[in-house]
């Protein structure tokens, strides 16, 4: 999971592969022959799906945006708790393609976007194998994206971003 990020990125270079291109994948070699024993532990938790959502804005060739998801199980956050941090079930890491976002705060809701979206899936399969879940803590480190996902932001909808993402506040606002 250390690597999917750097792997992405050499993946979507194969077409127009530089020695700039092969440079990274000796440092990615390089990395997994030192790290060979990497482990993931899963220690026992409250089985409480949570997200942590994160983007990157313009961090890819030809103006693209990263985003970001980390699933896994852990507890409901307390106020003023550091939240415990299991290893991941599932890693999302994709490049935003269909459009050139125009914002960090964008990419963020992007990010939020997609990661929710998978998150209903993960929620329907928990809930089926007899965790029901409550609403599913997700964590963003962009305030305006969380202002916009909470409708604590005031926001025009407008075609500055991109329309779906509001589907991210119709969510929040639906307890979900």
């Amino acid at each position: 999971m250390t690597v999917l990020v750097a792997l992405s990125s050499i993946a979507s270079e194969q077409m127009t592969a530089t020695e700039k291109t092969q440079k990274r994948c000796v440092q990615l070699l390089d990395y997994l022959a030192s790290n060979s024993e990497a482990k993931v532990r899963y220690p026992a938790s409250d089985m409480i799906m949570n997200i942590h959502s994160d983007a990157s804005y313009l961090s890819e060739p030809s103006a693209q945006s990263r985003t970001c998801g980390h699933f896994f199980m852990g507890s409901t956050p307390k106020n003023a708790k550091p939240i415990f941090i299991n290893g991941a079930f599932y890693v999302n890491t994709t490049i935003i393609r269909q459009f050139i976002v125009a914002s960090a705060a964008e990419a963020e809701l992007s990010a939020l976007f997609r990661n929710c979206q998978d998150g209903i899936i993960f929620r329907l399969t928990l809930s089926n194998l007899g965790h029901p879940q409550p609403k599913t803590p997700v964590h963003c480190d962009n305030a305006t994206a969380v202002g916009i996902a909470s409708n604590t932001v005031k926001r025009q909808r407008s075609r500055a971003m991109e329309m779906r993402f509001f589907w991210i506040g119709d969510k929040v606002s639906q307890q979900m």
